[in-house]
């Protein structure tokens, strides 16, 4: 099935550019997987050394933050939409 991943402006150079990618997978972790076979330098700027999403990473599907659901094991609809949103600090 298949699945948008919508990428932020931040990190769009390590997708080619692109502001969307097409991904498969039946949750989000699997999603994510599938994106990094294609964009692997995204791994390092999600997910943390423990192998989970790094606290300032935010992912919805459709529109609700995946850490109020299931976390990476959120099960994905087909054409569900994934949007990657890093939390921005500063002043």
């Amino acid at each position: 099935m298949s699945i948008t991943v919508k990428i932020p402006t931040q990190l769009r150079d390590l997708a080619g550019g692109a502001s969307s990618v097409q991904a498969e997978g039946d949750t989000v972790g699997a999603a994510l997987e599938s994106v990094f076979q294609t964009h692997g330098e995204l791994r390092d700027r999600l997910y943390g050394e423990d192998g989970d999403l790094r606290r300032f990473v935010n992912v919805y599907l459709g529109g609700e933050d995946i850490r109020f659901l299931d976390g990476l094991k959120t099960a994905v609809p087909a054409g569900g939409e994934l949007t990657i949103l890093p939390a921005v600090a500063g002043g």
